[in-house]
């Protein structure tokens, strides 16, 4: 029987300046998994550690950039079919400064910032397009407004 765990963050990292929304893509290096993949900030969540620190840790750990403001967004999953796992992202958006320069890690040979819909279209992964799509349209004005006090986490 399969197993679900909640092992991963996704960080949709977004730059917001007057209603200009522009969304982090990084593509995969070649000596990593998935080489070459277009994706967004993504990592495992450390034994002890709660999903929204490691959104903060991979944010820096992957791209060097600091946090404004931290959004819950959904929660996706997928199989892992070499351990029989339901593997579990919780997905989240992350507003930092208006910045262009990213730091990236070994894991990334190159960074865009792109508006949603270049982005969604140069995702790898389609439900990575959707999370984007999500966080959009609950956060385009750069809050979630009404629900302002149950989606910000930071």
């Amino acid at each position: 029987m399969p197993q679900i765990v909640p092992g991963v963050v996704e960080v949709y990292v977004i730059r917001h300046n007057v209603g200009d929304w522009r969304a982090l893509v990084l593509q995969r290096a070649v000596d990593t998994i998935r080489p070459g993949s277009w994706e967004t900030v993504y990592g495992k969540i450390d034994a002890g550690e709660r999903p929204e620190q490691a959104a903060v840790r991979e944010l820096r750990e992957e791209t060097g950039l600091e946090l404004k403001a931290l959004y819950n967004i959904t929660v996706s999953s997928f199989f892992l079919h070499t351990s029989q796992t339901i593997q579990m992202a919780i997905v989240f958006a992350a507003f930092v400064e208006d910045v262009t320069e990213v730091t990236l890690s070994e894991e990334h040979q190159r960074f865009e910032w792109l508006s949603v819909d270049e982005a969604c279209e140069r995702f790898t992964w389609p439900r990575a397009a959707q999370a984007l799509r999500d966080a959009h349209h609950l956060l385009a004005l750069g809050n979630a407004g009404p629900v302002e006090d149950v989606l910000r986490v930071i």
